[in-house]
């Protein structure tokens, strides 16, 4: 992980996303996963690279690595990021 996305740094995006935008999650499952049914997700972690989900699907409940298209630079990269993710993923559903 490096230094733009300590632990701490992750923690408080996900936080942030779970309890503020918990749709936008779901959309992530949704659209860039094998999970087009997920009926929840939680995100986990991110960084540079990617971020790590729990999807509910069928209600089991397994684990989803999505890559970023590009390697983030910081957390402000991030926020535009998920913003730009959320918009693609409403336009493939």
């Amino acid at each position: 992980m490096s230094d733009q996305f300590s632990p701490e740094i992750s923690s408080r995006i996900c936080k942030h996303m779970n309890e503020d935008h918990a749709d936008a999650v779901i959309i992530y499952a949704q659209a860039f996963s094998d999970f087009k049914d997920a009926t929840a997700a939680e995100m986990l972690s991110i960084d540079a690279e990617g971020m790590n989900l729990s999807v509910k699907s069928n209600e089991k409940t397994f684990p989803v690595r999505i890559q970023f298209d590009h390697t983030l630079a910081d957390a402000e990269d991030a926020h535009q990021t998920l913003i730009a993710m959320v918009k693609q993923g409403r336009q493939k559903m």
